[in-house]
């Protein structure tokens, strides 16, 4: 069984600007500063709790200057995560409204948008034992955001990507949402159930979604989706995780992930995120790609 979701991957049309907001702002940890590695001139930003772990992962393509996009049909998009109680969504509306970010608060959540207009939404879920929240940036460790727990789903073809979802990845069916997961890693996707006409990629938009492999199954994962017909990719090694992508039939980008090596497998887990990390491959072109490279500021000092 899949156990919940294990990162968001949206676009930014602004490096310097996303990390503001998303560390500095959201306070989460910038726990990997590298490149797109299909694009080593643009950067691949990846925020989360204090040790980077899956389930908090929300990461960013950099697309120099892109236009808003226009979410819709084959996308997903709004982000939920988990914070503790009622007094942090109290702490978020305080925080954000200083920041000139517009909030809309419910009974249990809150809902807002990025400078990009990525919509998110924080529900108050309660703590676990396990949370390991992101220390630091004005945002006090029991009010951070401590993991997602939902996205939404907006397809060409809604009964083609539930069958899909259920049969592929093996997600239950509860009618206006699936989730993935049990226990402590559940993960929702809330699917539209009519058809949305087709969205346009671009700054504030999700590029895909990816699901928690324990690392043990992935391979048993690729077979699965190759039986639903989904046709996976080969096994991508994404230095932190390993990964496999298919698009279901109504146009959502999936991949299955890996929880294992971990974002400290390159960095002392101390320092994570304030250089530039690059895979062994691109090491060798560090000057250009850096040269290339807006530089950003990370607010998370060291020593």
């Amino acid at each position: 069984m899949l156990q919940g979701i294990h990162h968001v991957t949206a676009i930014t049309g602004d490096a310097a600007a996303n990390v503001r907001f998303y560390a500095g702002v959201l306070g989460l940890r910038l726990v990997k500063t590298t490149v797109n590695h299909d694009e080593p001139g643009t950067y691949h930003l990846y925020y989360g709790d204090e040790g980077g772990r899956p389930r908090t992962l929300i990461t960013f393509f950099e697309v120099p200057g892109a236009a808003p996009g226009q979410p819709g049909g084959g996308m997903f998009h709004s982000v939920a995560w988990r914070v503790a109680d009622q007094p942090a969504l109290d702490f978020w509306e305080q925080h954000l409204a200083a920041h000139d970010t517009v909030v809309n608060r419910g009974d249990d959540r809150l809902a807002f948008a990025d400078p990009e207009g990525l919509s998110h939404v924080l529900i108050a879920r309660g703590t676990r034992d396990d949370d390991s929240p992101a220390n630091g940036n004005g945002v006090p460790p029991e009010h951070a955001l401590r993991e997602i727990i939902g996205v939404e789903a907006m397809s060409l073809a809604p009964e083609r990507s539930r069958a899909a979802l259920v049969g592929g990845l093996g997600m239950a069916d509860l009618g206006e949402s699936l989730v993935v997961g049990s226990g402590d890693h559940v993960g929702r996707v809330g699917l539209h159930p009519e058809p949305m006409s087709r969205g346009a990629q671009g700054a504030g938009t999700i590029h895909h979604v990816a699901f928690v492999s324990p690392d043990a199954d992935h391979k048993k994962w690729r077979e699965r989706l190759t039986g639903g017909h989904l046709a996976p990719t080969q096994v991508v090694d994404r230095i932190y995780f390993k990964s496999v992508y298919a698009r279901e039939p109504g146009g959502l980008l999936v991949e299955v992930a890996t929880v294992g090596p971990g974002m400290a497998v390159d960095e002392d887990p101390e320092v994570m995120g304030i250089a530039l990390a690059l895979p062994p491959w691109l090491e060798p072109h560090r000057t250009s790609i850096e040269a290339r490279l807006t530089p950003i500021h990370n607010p998370r000092t060291h020593g």
